[in-house]
Parts: structure tokens; C-alpha cells; sequence
């Protein structure tokens, strides 16, 4: 769940990456576009780690149910 979550502020901010000034009305970063790299390259990082979590969690799981 929080894989895709990350996956889809992932893909939010790279298709539409002025949201974060239109949804909350401020623009931290002065139209530089330096905020909405940041969150990209953390969404990606998140989604990634969280699938490894997540496929480590299914693989333990389904070891232990053949037991």
C-alpha cells in the first residue's frame, strides 16, 4: 500500500509538477522547480523500498506456509 501511494505521488509530480502550488496555494521554491525534483527523486525512492519490503514480506510469508 504505501509502495503505491509513493508510485502514484510519483507519477503525479512528474506529470503535473506544479500541483504542490496548486493544491496548497504557496510556491516554496519560487518557480524553480528545485521542491518538485525533490519530491520525485523521494517518491522514487520510497516506492522502491517499499516494494523490496514488500516482496521480502511475500516471499517470508509464503516459505513459512509451506512449512
Amino acid at each position: 500500500m504505501a509502495a503505491g501511494l509513493c508510485g502514484l505521488l510519483f507519477l503525479v509530480t512528474l506529470i503535473w509538477p506544479n500541483w504542490i502550488e496548486a493544491v496548497f496555494g504557496v510556491d516554496p521554491d519560487q518557480h524553480s522547480g528545485a521542491l518538485e525534483w525533490t519530491v520525485v527523486a523521494v517518491a522514487l525512492c520510497a516506492t522502491l523500498t517499499f516494494s523490496l519490503l514488500a516482496r521480502g514480506e511475500f516471499r517470508r510469508a509464503r516459505t513459512l506456509s509451506t512449512r
